[in-house]
């Protein structure tokens, strides 16, 4: 069953979700409608020709900082200085850039304006941050996601040269601030780092 939400900030049990995950539709991107969704598990993704739609996922693809995989190739990279990382220095530059990348087999973005000025808001509150990797003074990839709890609920990332992401993530993992990180959907890309799926309901326990 798909809710229809209205201007309370309230979700309704995330079990009720649809297969694919889905569970209500509308609302808005206020702060603390944001910040009880994520509390939740719980988390917005839609196109500009849709109204907001709200999923909680049955599972979830998520990766443990202490099970981090780092490639041999990947490690000389790191080794080599061609990066350096820096924490909440330009969100607004990060999220934008999530939004212009190019994704194989998508049309547009589901990074809505919208959605950048309330994850702006949220960042402004402390509760989003950013990741940035830079090369030669130019960014050069990042990522940025939701703070809630024991979770980094990652929300995208890009790359504007070869392993510029993977730098970020590997960043995040380090910081060791995090007892598990949310990457939500599946990719090979980050099962390859040691990414792996759990239950709703294991992942809800991070949450509490």
């Amino acid at each position: 069953m798909i809710f229809q939400l209205d201007n309370r900030p309230i979700f309704p049990d995330p079990e009720l979700a649809e297969p694919d995950g889905l569970l209500a539709v509308g609302g808005d991107l206020s702060t603390e409608r944001l910040r009880n969704a994520y509390a939740q598990g719980i988390f917005p993704w839609y196109s500009n020709n849709q109204p907001i739609l709200w999923y909680s996922p049955h599972e979830r693809f998520v990766l443990y900082p202490s099970a981090l995989k780092i490639s041999k190739s990947m490690k000389q990279v790191l080794k080599s200085g061609r990066f350096s990382v820096t924490f909440n220095q330009d969100f607004q530059a990060v999220i934008s850039s999530c939004a212009d990348a190019f994704r194989s087999g998508q049309h547009g973005t589901w990074i809505t304006r919208d959605m950048e000025k309330a994850y702006l808001k949220l960042y402004h509150q402390g509760k989003a941050h950013s990741i940035e990797v830079w090369e030669n003074d130019k960014l050069a990839g990042g990522l940025y996601g939701v703070d809630v709890n024991r979770i980094f609920c990652g929300e995208s990332m890009f790359s504007k040269v070869n392993n510029a992401s993977k730098t970020a993530l590997i960043a995040l993992c380090q910081q060791k601030n995090y007892a598990l990180i949310d990457c939500q959907m599946y990719t090979e890309h980050l099962e390859s780092m040691g990414a792996v799926t759990i239950s709703r309901k294991e992942y809800l326990k991070f949450l509490t």
